[in-house]
């Protein structure tokens, strides 16, 4: 009888738990939305310039692996769904990842996953930070530049569309992201 009790006294608990994990993977979705929001559409190619990176890479660093990938899955199925979660310079839901960013918005669950493999199995500094946001930014370049080769069916067209304009911004949203992860690791280690 003691163990009935015992385990119905713990499903509450775990039902709490997630409940809770559900409630910060669709927050995170929501903070990659927001940085989705801050956009600069550039003149000479149809990829914006956009805080979306920074915002998975920040998820991902901050989640870690599981609860990165789960949230930009759950963000790619609200933006297919029609949400309005992508950057607004774009066509929206289905359209969006079947046009230009297309690559670069499919990578994400890949990016998110394999930045916060990388930043878990570390000491949680800034210089791993941002070497695991490095390594998910190749990521996403790969799946963005491939997606844009196989619409133009030029390497260099694919790179000058999606790469030359980027790759400084993408330095400073590494560095941001990195940073902000490394302070709140290292504010959670000093309250433990």
């Amino acid at each position: 009888m003691a163990r009935v009790a015992t385990q119905v006294l713990e499903r509450p608990s775990r039902a709490a738990e997630w409940a809770k994990q559900a409630g910060i993977v669709i927050g995170a979705s929501l903070v990659v939305a927001l940085c989705a929001r801050l956009t600069v559409p550039l003149p000479f190619t149809p990829v914006p310039l956009t805080m979306q990176n920074f915002g998975v890479l920040l998820v991902a660093l901050l989640l870690g692996s599981r609860r990165g990938l789960a949230a930009l899955v759950l963000y790619l199925i609200e933006g297919a769904s029609g949400l309005p979660v992508f950057n607004p310079a774009g066509l929206g839901g289905i359209k969006q990842i079947l046009g230009p960013t297309g690559g670069f918005l499919m990578a994400y669950p890949l990016v998110a996953f394999a930045t916060g493999w990388i930043y878990e199995r570390t000491s949680r500094r800034i210089a791993w930070a941002a070497l695991a946001g490095t390594a998910g930014e190749l990521i996403l370049f790969a799946g963005g530049l491939g997606w844009l080769f196989a619409m133009t069916h030029s390497v260099s067209q694919a790179f000058k569309w999606g790469l030359y304009w980027f790759v400084f911004a993408e330095v400073i949203k590494i560095a941001l992201a990195a940073g902000f992860a490394a302070r709140w690791n290292r504010n959670l280690r000093a309250k433990s």
